[in-house]
């Protein structure tokens, strides 16, 4: 049953946490770090700081049940795109570090599922009254990276070695990827809206298609490898610990 509100979709996500650290099942990382974004997005929306509240809490909802269907999907057999599939089965996997798992989950729901989201929500050229007030999650999202950054240390001690191996600070990584991903989201989202609605298949199987060959990138990522191993070497292994020190929140910014 899809989510007919945000608070249906934050009570969806708690149930998936809470099973995912019961399991030890690694779809918990992405789906805590989803969750906080989402309970800041009504808290904006709460807060007054967007234009259209009624249009913003209708996009939350829709880019939720992306992510909600996905993983329902997941858990029973069912079918899904190709970007969540390969997100989910890395869960499976010990080798991807922490930060690959929530890349990976980021790919997926960003490069792909808002794309579509904000098409639907905002149909056509109705699209473009949506811009600004997409633009302002950039700015809540934004608020959170320096406290995942250190939830994440938490539990990743070596994680600063990215420094060496690859020339950028964790949370330079999960800022540049939620940043970069938001703007091709919105491409996308603009390419919807210019077709009719029976080429829409097409067009989210040739995205679907882009982007898992970004998610397979960030998660066998050639010469880093070797790096990226010992960096995993002295991760936690407890994905419930890992879960918990994930969620501790920050507080966003909500001007309005």
């Amino acid at each position: 049953m899809p989510a007919q509100s945000i608070d249906e979709a934050l009570a969806a996500l708690d149930d998936i946490i809470e099973r995912a650290r019961r399991d030890s099942d690694r779809r918990g990382y992405f789906a805590v770090l989803y969750r906080k974004v989402t309970a800041n997005v009504k808290d904006a929306i709460d807060a007054g700081v967007f234009d259209d509240a009624e249009r913003m809490a209708r996009l939350d909802i829709l880019f939720a049940n992306r992510y909600l269907d996905a993983e329902h999907a997941h858990t029973r057999g069912g079918e899904l795109t190709r970007s969540w599939r390969i997100a989910f089965d890395a869960c499976t996997r010990w080798r991807p570090l922490l930060l690959q798992h929530l890349l990976a989950g980021i790919n997926a729901h960003i490069n792909l599922d808002l794309g579509i989201a904000a098409a639907r929500c905002s149909p056509g050229p109705r699209l473009a009254d949506l811009r600004g007030d997409y633009g302002r999650i950039n700015d809540i999202l934004a608020s959170m990276i320096a406290q995942v950054q250190e939830n994440i240390g938490t539990v990743s001690p070596l994680l600063g070695l990215l420094d060496t191996i690859g020339g950028r600070r964790d949370d330079e990584i999960i800022k540049f990827s939620i940043t970069h991903a938001r703007n091709g989201a919105w491409r996308f989202a603009t390419r919807l809206a210019a077709l009719p609605e029976a080429a829409w298949a097409d067009a989210i199987d040739d995205q679907d298609r882009r982007v898992s060959l970004v998610a397979h990138a960030v998660l066998r990522p050639g010469l880093l490898s070797a790096g990226l191993l010992v960096i995993r070497l002295a991760e936690s292994n407890d994905v419930a610990r890992n879960i918990d020190a994930l969620a501790v929140a920050p507080e966003p910014e909500l001007s309005p």
